[in-house]
């Protein structure tokens, strides 16, 4: 049987950088099961959509989601990535607030109820 997933390699990226806004790309490549090169290819997608801020902390990066900003597919009214990433982390184990991993919210998140844990898909 074919392996899949509802959420792609993209949002499943930006949910590891949720939960840690200090993520190594080879972490993120092992928890995706892709190559490190290719969570590079993914980062560097969601950098360059302006979702995700990459800042330098010494040798390594820490990112900041872009919480503000909308879905690239529009369904009606478009929810943001604030939004939909309060759906799939869990707040007691992401790090949100100011400088960390969520930005462009109040404390990441926008008055909405607590958000429940997604497993990853296959376990």
């Amino acid at each position: 049987m074919t392996k899949w997933s509802f959420l792609t390699n993209h949002a499943r990226a930006l949910i590891c950088i949720a939960h840690d806004p200090g993520v190594r790309l080879r972490d993120i490549a092992t928890m995706l099961g892709i190559t490190e090169r290719s969570a590079y290819g993914i980062v560097d997608d969601l950098a360059s959509a302006g979702y995700v801020v990459k800042d330098k902390d010494g040798r390594r990066n820490r990112y900041q989601i872009q919480a503000h900003l909308p879905l690239r597919e529009s369904m009606g009214r478009e929810p943001t990535i604030g939004e939909v990433l309060e759906i799939l982390v869990d707040s007691d184990e992401a790090e949100v607030g100011t400088g960390t991993a969520l930005a462009g919210t109040e404390h990441g998140r926008e008055g909405a109820s607590e958000p429940s844990t997604l497993p990853a898909p296959g376990r």
